[in-house]
């Protein structure tokens, strides 16, 4: 189980490397150009994935506030967005009322 899991494990991060790596916008790849990150991850498999995981691409904070990033708003979810829950109310409102309605 071990010899499978120290084969799975560096196979996997490698994969998850360079699909972040093709899929990362070339203005936030840091560094060296985006197809020798992605050569660099193919050629070296363990070094290159950690090397581009640590310092390859910028990175923005879990914690940070939705208008960060350029000005781009994150997505944000139906029940945390106050926007959808007033439109939810306004529906509410305009909806006709029925005779069990109250």
């Amino acid at each position: 189980m071990l010899r499978v899991l120290m084969f799975l494990v560096p196979l996997a991060l490698s994969v998850y490397a360079f699909i972040d790596c093709i899929s990362t916008k070339d203005e936030d790849v840091r560094h060296m150009p985006k197809p020798l990150w992605a050569i660099l991850v193919l050629l070296f498999p363990l070094v290159g994935s950690i090397s581009w995981i640590i310092a390859g691409k910028k990175r923005q904070p879990a914690g940070g506030s939705p208008w960060q990033g350029g000005g781009r708003r994150q997505w944000v979810a139906p029940d945390d967005n106050p926007e959808f829950l007033k439109s939810l109310d306004d529906d509410k409102d305009d909806r006709p009322k029925r005779d069990g309605d109250g």
